[in-house]
């Protein structure tokens, strides 16, 4: 299987994980296995690389791009909220360094043909564990109009959900809405002409990724694990997350900032009652952006925003 993906910033990435011959590693979300890879060569002789990604194709790439540390190196088929379960069957109380690279892959766009992209006549899918329960198709044929409109505003921050959503539902009434041609097509439809010639994305842009966000739950289950990583970390442990939209980032910019503050009384007490004490140090004051010259390379990578902080010991 050829598995395509060029990972995002890994210099800088690596900068800021900042790996350690011996260290124990988790790369929450494998993707194309770069940064795992590059993880691997720093931990060498007798470092650890905990693997996980939901897709099991991901997962079987891994296994051939890392088949040089394979002594080194621990796989799992699943997602980042049970990171705690795979370390308690590898008897591992706490990790040095979490890496988590929350964007799709090239594999997911061109080769999955799980409806992914606008840009192909595929099944309306989206899952990136097949094993899930809910497709796309069961969102946009069993959901209300009311709950459409809310997953485009909410995840997609789409300006004409209410008439998107009324689209499909006019259209599903007498044909199942079932590939992403069919959805295109009703999209383009709904969005005003003058809107979508101003816009500088195609207008099926944020539809497909609030659905995608949706069947995945990635916004949920990201701030569930966010909450409970600080724990997961050694004293001096670093997690480095990679977001590609501005909700993504805003809950780990939100999560590392209250993590980060000393104090959390209300701000119009005269003086500090709280006693709080800061658990993270801030490592990227403000998000790190790919150079121009990777945006240029790497297109995929160009909407890119690193964050990193660093457990208090």
């Amino acid at each position: 299987m050829t598995y395509r993906h060029v990972s995002a910033m890994p210099h800088e990435v690596m900068t800021c994980l900042a790996c350690r011959p011996g260290g124990i590693y988790a790369d929450c979300t494998l993707g194309g296995a770069g940064h795992a890879r590059a993880i691997c060569e720093r931990i060498v002789p007798d470092g650890l690389l905990i693997g996980i990604d939901q897709d099991l194709d991901a997962v079987e790439n891994a296994r051939n791009v890392l088949a040089p540390f394979a002594a080194n190196v621990r796989l799992f088929h699943g997602n980042f909220i049970q990171l705690p379960d795979y370390l308690n069957q590898l008897h591992i109380d706490a990790v040095d360094g979490i890496l988590m690279d929350l964007g799709l892959s090239q594999h997911h766009l061109e080769a999955s043909g799980r409806g992914f992209t606008f840009q192909k006549d595929e099944p309306l899918d989206m899952r990136m564990d097949t094993r899930g329960p809910t497709r796309a198709e069961d969102l946009i044929n069993g959901s209300t109009e009311a709950q459409l409109t809310e997953i485009f505003q909410k995840y997609g921050e789409e300006r004409w959900a209410k008439r998107i959503a009324r689209a499909i539902c006019d259209e599903r009434s007498t044909n199942p809405v079932r590939s992403t041609g069919q959805l295109v097509s009703l999209i383009k439809g709904a969005v005003p002409a003058r809107a979508a010639a101003e816009q500088k994305i195609h207008p099926a842009t944020r539809v497909f990724m609030a659905l995608r966000i949706a069947v995945n739950q990635e916004l949920s289950v990201l701030a569930q694990f966010l909450a409970a990583a600080l724990d997961l970390l050694k004293g001096g442990g670093r997690i480095c997350v990679l977001s590609f939209h501005s909700l993504e980032d805003r809950l780990v910019k939100q999560c590392f900032s209250q993590l980060a503050r000393k104090c959390t009384c209300p701000p119009q007490l005269p003086q500090c009652i709280c006693g709080g004490q800061a658990k993270l140090k801030l490592i990227t004051k403000k998000a790190l952006r790919p150079t121009p010259q990777e945006a240029a390379a790497n297109p995929m990578a160009r909407s890119t925003r690193l964050r990193c902080a660093e457990k208090l010991a």
